[in-house]
Order: C-alpha cells, then sequence, then structure tokens
C-alpha cells in the first residue's frame, strides 16, 4: 500500500514563486510506485487548495483563476487518519482525501518561520524538516546570529535594531555603522531569497538601504561587508546524530550581492528552474582542508541550530585572509538543494525517501515521548470559585 504523500508549499511570502518551483521539483522526485503525491498549495490570500492539476505548473500563470477553478479544502485529523476535506462538498465531486505525511516545501515569512511547522504539530501529522523552534530560529536572522554567537561559530560583526525605533536611535544606529566600518550590509531580519538586501558605502546610502529593509520587516540587520568576497554554501542532510555534509558550491553573482535575480534566473532569461538556475561551481574550488573545515562547521551549524531534514547553510569567505563566516541558514533551501547532494552521490528520489523516513521516525520518537497526562483535572472542577488553581 502506497504512503500519501502531502508536499505542502506556496504561501504568503515573497518567496512564494520560489516554492511553487521547488514542490514542482520534488513532487516529480517523489517515486510513484512507493507514494501517491498529494500537491497541498496555499495561496497568497492564505487559502489551501489541494488538487492532481496543481502539478501542472501552467495553473500558476493566473492565480485568481487558479482560486476560482480549484476546491478550497481543510487539513484536519479525523479519529487516527489526517483529512483533506473539501470546503464545499459537491456531488460526485471533491471527495475526502488521506494523507498519511506531509513535507513542506515552503519558504520565507508565515512559512518557512515555523508557522506551517506549528500547524502540523498542533494536529499531530508526521512531517519532514525543521521544528517550530528550529525553522523560527533559523528564520529570524537576529535569533539565528545570537545563537550562533555563543556557540563560538564565526559570524562578521554585527547589530539590529527594531524600525520603529529609527526616529530616536538614529545617532547611535549610525555611530554603530561608523565603529564597524564601511561598506555594510542592511537586510531585513526575516526574509530570504536576498529580498530587501542593500550594501551601502557610506551614511547616505546606509540611511537608504535601512527605509527599502524597513518595508519588508521591523527588525534590521546591519553587519559587515566581506570586499573580497566568496560565497560558499553547503547543504547538510539528517535528525538528530545522523548528519552528513554535502559537496560545497560557490555561487557566481553579476551583482554586488547574490541578488534574487542572480539565485533563480541565473543572469539568463527564459523559465527558473529555483536554485537549479543559479551559476556555480560545483564541487567549489577549494582545497580538501577547506573544504572539510567548512564542511565541519555546516554540520555544528546545523546541530547548534536544532536543525533537521534538509538545510542549506551560506558561508561568506575573504578571499584575501580565506577566512569563513556563517552567513545563514535556509532550513527549506530552494530546489531542496538536490542539485548539491546529487554532486554528492544521492539523486532527487532518495533524498526525498529519506525525508519521508525523517518524518516518520521522528513521530515514532515523539509516540514515546511525554507531552501531557491522561488525568483530568477538570473532572473535580467546580464552577462558582474565584480562586482557580488555588482552589
Amino acid at each position: 500500500m502506497k504512503l500519501k504523500i502531502g508536499v505542502l508549499f506556496g504561501g504568503d511570502s515573497v518567496e512564494h514563486e520560489v516554492s511553487v518551483i521547488s514542490a514542482s521539483q520534488a513532487m516529480a522526485a517523489l517515486d510513484e510506485e512507493k507514494y501517491e503525491v498529494v500537491p497541498l498549495y496555499i495561496s497568497k490570500t492564505h487559502r489551501l487548495y489541494s488538487s492532481p492539476k496543481l502539478r501542472d505548473m501552467d495553473m500558476y500563470r493566473d492565480l485568481d483563476a487558479l482560486e476560482k477553478n480549484l476546491p478550497q479544502v481543510s487539513l484536519v485529523r479525523v479519529k487516527q487518519k489526517f483529512m483533506i476535506i473539501p470546503i464545499e462538498k459537491k456531488l460526485f465531486a471533491n471527495k475526502d482525501q488521506e494523507v498519511d505525511i506531509v513535507i513542506p516545501v515552503v519558504h520565507g515569512t508565515h512559512c518557512e518561520d515555523g508557522t506551517v511547522q506549528g500547524f502540523l504539530e498542533m494536529i499531530g501529522i508526521p512531517y519532514s524538516g525543521c521544528d517550530v523552534m528550529a525553522g523560527a530560529v533559523g528564520q529570524d536572522k537576529v535569533l539565528m546570529k545570537h545563537v550562533l554567537q555563543n556557540s563560538g561559530i564565526p559570524i562578521v560583526d554585527w547589530f539590529w535594531f527594531y524600525f520603529y525605533d529609527l526616529p530616536q536611535r538614529q545617532e547611535e544606529i549610525e555611530a554603530k555603522a561608523d565603529k564597524i566600518g564601511y561598506p555594510l550590509v542592511i537586510k531585513p531580519a526575516n526574509l530570504g531569497s536576498s529580498v530587501g538586501i542593500t550594501v551601502a558605502k557610506n551614511i547616505r546610502e546606509l540611511n537608504e538601504a535601512i527605509k527599502e529593509a524597513g518595508q519588508y520587516d521591523n527588525k534590521i540587520v546591519v553587519e559587515k561587508a566581506v570586499t573580497n568576497l566568496r560565497e560558499i554554501n553547503c547543504s547538510v542532510l539528517g535528525y538528530e546524530k545522523e548528519v552528513k555534509a554535502s559537496t560545497l558550491e560557490e555561487v557566481g553573482k553579476s551583482d554586488e550581492i547574490l541578488s534574487y535575480q542572480n539565485k533563480y534566473q541565473g543572469g539568463k532569461k527564459g523559465p527558473s528552474k529555483g536554485m537549479a538556475s543559479t551559476t556555480r561551481s560545483i564541487p567549489a574550488p577549494l582545497s580538501a582542508e577547506m573544504t572539510s573545515a567548512i564542511q565541519n562547521l555546516a554540520v555544528e551549524t546545523f546541530r547548534e541550530l536544532g536543525a533537521s531534514g534538509v538545510s542549506r547553510i551560506d558561508f561568506l569567505m575573504d578571499a584575501d585572509t580565506e577566512k569563513v563566516y556563517v552567513n545563514e541558514i535556509n532550513t527549506n533551501p530552494g530546489s531542496l538543494s538536490f542539485y548539491l547532494w546529487e554532486a554528492s552521490g544521492i539523486k532527487f528520489p532518495v533524498l526525498m525517501d529519506l525525508l519521508v523516513k525523517q518524518a516518520v521516525d521522528r513521530q515514532r520518537r515523539r509516540e514515546r515521548m511525554i507531552f501531557s497526562y491522561s488525568t483530568n483535572l477538570l473532572s473535580t472542577y467546580k464552577s462558582g470559585g474565584s480562586k482557580g488553581s488555588k482552589r
């Protein structure tokens, strides 16, 4: 009997389209002799849809038409089963459908940040990838940097502030920026895909960059730019003790920083293939010693942040000194970093098998843990009292 795998994607995020591309790749990689693939699409209007038609990329050319023509559904628990139930039931159509496991292929705010994982945890369905806490910390660059800094993992000099505090802290922020030294990178704390990121070379550009980042988030990160920069990425795969690092890649870029266009269009015209479109060198042209050091640092970062499933750790390398810094973790990377794992000898269908296995293993482990007690204190509760639990 085939496992029914729900692939969850989309969402109210600036990375919505990237998620659609990544999910399409992931669904194509799932072995349909083993699994029944069930698309679960979250629209930009926060509605959930499910239909085999969602595997056709042409459906996303007109999102308004998609929402009008496909059934809106809910994912709920019914006794010991997890069911996709249509909001409006029609005769001979829109039947309930069971799903066994969910693989989230979501990116960005309201998705990758623990929001989706929290919903899946609440109904109790097994799912792959990071849990709520790891997703939240990995998405928020301020929290992530605090954890990495506390763990002794190398990161560039940085500070952060709330955008709404800017009028009262203008001089303080400019003084901190001067102390770190230009050029600086200014970014929203909770976005990905290089959205809202700007390099500033002076105070005027700093203030313009802060306004740009403030359009996307209330938390603003300011960090020292690595001028003679090489960008190295490493994917990490696993759960708890069973963790491994992929082959490294060096990412090419035509802009001063790796932009959204660099990442998903590779500087070329034509349809995007997600992160697989990026110009890159695989393996990264580094010494064996440097390669091993970065892979070990990637695994350490993955573990310190409590990640699981497949993630990608992005590194900044100073080409002059060869000093390496952790830039960020992508807890649900574009294209699930399948191209790095294929270069490491793990084909995309095998990668998807490993994500299914991780979801099952984690669920079995959690079923052995205690989260609540079978006793019911409310059975002896008497209404009308004012002392609550002290009564």
